[in-house]
């Protein structure tokens, strides 16, 4: 091989790793020279995990406290409400869990404080006591909830989490409203 014929080849493997590297670079999502999308793919700000761990936490008490009302409350609307409850924030948590995943955000295994001292306090009560406690609770609850819900759909960083959060604002609202009703049922007069 002549130093013509290697230098040709060489400019040639050259020319093809360079082609080859383009290729691969313009099939690759641009980041508007931010880091790779798979490096950034599991960061959230600091709002939005927030944000995440403050819904799995309420999601994991809604449910054990909807368990209790199946259990507990003497007026069916309550108990109803409660099986609602257990249904629809189970499969919310269950939509946020594989969201958080996603976001290599560890989600609360156990009720933090505020919720499980609530949830013990609800544990106490039986009968009409308890639905006058666990109603006013939903209702209280349920607005804190739709507030963080609206801003997070509004505000949040991550496109993944808005979406998830407009998508679950609707129930929200219906829960707050039948938790209304049933409130209203179980405190006549007020």
């Amino acid at each position: 091989m002549t130093l013509d014929t290697s230098l040709r080849a060489a400019a040639c493997a050259g020319v093809c790793c360079l082609s080859f590297s383009m290729a691969v670079l313009a099939q690759t999502p641009s980041t508007g020279g931010a880091a790779p999308a798979a490096a950034t793919a599991g960061a959230l700000s600091a709002a939005d995990r927030k944000f995440v761990e403050d819904a799995a936490a309420g999601g994991m008490a809604e449910v054990e406290m909807g368990r209790m009302a199946e259990q507990k409350a003497s007026n069916a609307q309550v108990r109803q409400y409660g099986a609602r409850m257990v249904q629809d924030h189970g499969k919310a948590n269950a939509e946020l869990k594989s969201l958080a995943a996603a976001k290599s955000v560890n989600l609360p295994t156990a009720l933090p404080a505020p919720h499980k001292e609530h949830a013990d306090r609800l544990g106490k009560l039986s009968g009409a006591d308890f639905d006058r406690a666990y109603m006013k609770h939903m209702v209280d609850d349920h607005r804190a909830t739709i507030a963080k819900f609206e801003k997070q759909s509004q505000t949040g960083a991550d496109a993944d989490l808005k979406a998830w959060a407009g998508k679950t604002l609707p129930t929200l609202r219906d829960h707050l409203q039948q938790a209304q009703t049933a409130h209203a049922s179980v405190n006549p007069g007020q």
